[in-house]
């Protein structure tokens, strides 16, 4: 009960916080689109919005494709909360799943209110009791409300119920206490019963979940109750991260090196259909760790160590948009240190807004 009620205090604290510092206290617009039916789009080179998990900077950005930034949720100096990584809308929209590595834990984020209202983890100690984890990767709500998160180090994903933050389900883990993970026998490739080093997990349409993990460089597609549809190699990556669905049915995937890579493949033909890998210049990444497909088919991404996030045309491999400037990260105007994850807001019409603004 102690532990809850100091939970309470935390958050409010944070929402206090963030609000002082927030720069853009305009009231968002409201949610008119889904992922199957998205608002109206800007046009080439990116045709909504993107939220960044500036993750060095210890904030939230929504950057629209004029540049400028729209929303926005700053990290208070608070234990709790810090390094944001990988973000991801609900699926209606309202939310933001947040996932923090360095900080052990995973909270969601009401966008309207620009509040965090629920956490997992114990900020800043691992662990794989209940209640803890070991470099938690990748947070996802899904659509029945499950909370769903890969926790890397404890070997394992996680569906937790969110109104009682207990463990539903685990596949995998959870890893040896001594800490010493990367030499347990356990961590490897044996879905759903054993898991290499698990980063990406998320729901597909239909409720399957696409896997990834680092060991091995595996991707998997499995079903809720984790019966393996299919499992394959990553066509050759390193360090496969957050591997995600296409709207045709194939994956996109990136690999966390230098230079980085992303492929598009195809599982039924166990085929390669697209792939971008310069190996030096402008055009060469340095850790990338996601990918998503653009709903115009173009490729966004957040290439981490080069702090920026840009947009690929899927025909030419060029890059046309670009947010963060190369090579130098910073907090000021149009900079970015170490962004982290990335998710497109299809929800809400920002142009109006976006258009009154301007000077």
């Amino acid at each position: 009960m102690r532990r809850r009620v100091v939970l309470a205090a935390m958050l409010a604290a944070v929402a206090a916080t963030a609000a002082a510092v927030d720069p853009t206290q305009a009231v968002p617009p409201p949610v008119t689109g889904s992922p199957k039916s998205p608002t109206p789009s800007w046009g080439k080179p990116l045709p909504y919005p993107v939220v960044i998990a500036d993750r060095r900077n210890n904030r939230l950005i929504e950057v629209a494709p004029d540049k400028r930034i729209i929303w926005q949720f700053g990290s208070p100096d608070l234990k709790i909360y810090h390094d944001n990584d990988d973000v991801y809308f609900s699926p209606d929209g309202h939310l933001l799943a947040i996932s923090e590595e360095d900080n052990q834990d995973i909270h969601l984020i009401d966008y309207d209110r620009r509040e965090l209202i629920w956490s997992y983890g114990v900020p800043d100690v691992a662990g794989s009791e209940p209640g803890y984890m070991n470099y938690p990767d990748d947070t996802h709500l899904m659509a029945d409300g499950t909370i769903l998160v890969a926790d890397i180090r404890n070997c394992r994903v996680l569906f937790i119920d969110r109104d009682t933050a207990t463990i539903k389900t685990q596949w995998g883990g959870p890893s040896r206490k001594d800490g010493n993970w990367h030499k347990d026998p356990n961590c490897r490739h044996d879905p759903p019963k054993f898991l290499g080093l698990p980063n990406g997990v998320v729901e597909l349409e239909g409720g399957d979940v696409l896997l990834t993990e680092i060991t091995g460089a595996w991707i998997s597609r499995l079903t809720r109750d984790g019966q393996v549809v299919w499992s394959m190699h990553a066509f050759g990556l390193h360090y496969p991260s957050d591997a995600m669905p296409t709207h045709d049915g194939q994956v996109i995937v990136a690999d966390y090196s230098k230079p980085g890579r992303v492929i598009v493949f195809d599982p039924e033909r166990r085929k390669v259909t697209w792939d971008y890998f310069p190996k030096d210049g402008e055009a060469m990444l340095n850790h990338p760790s996601l990918a998503e497909e653009l709903p115009n088919g173009d490729v966004i991404l957040n290439d981490d160590y080069r702090h920026r996030v840009i947009v690929i045309d899927r025909q030419t491999k060029q890059i046309i948009w670009q947010y963060g400037v190369t090579d130098h990260p910073g907090n000021g105007p149009g900079q970015l240190n170490n962004p982290d994850g990335i998710d497109i807001d299809v929800f809400r019409d920002w142009r109006p807004a976006a258009a009154a603004a301007k000077p």
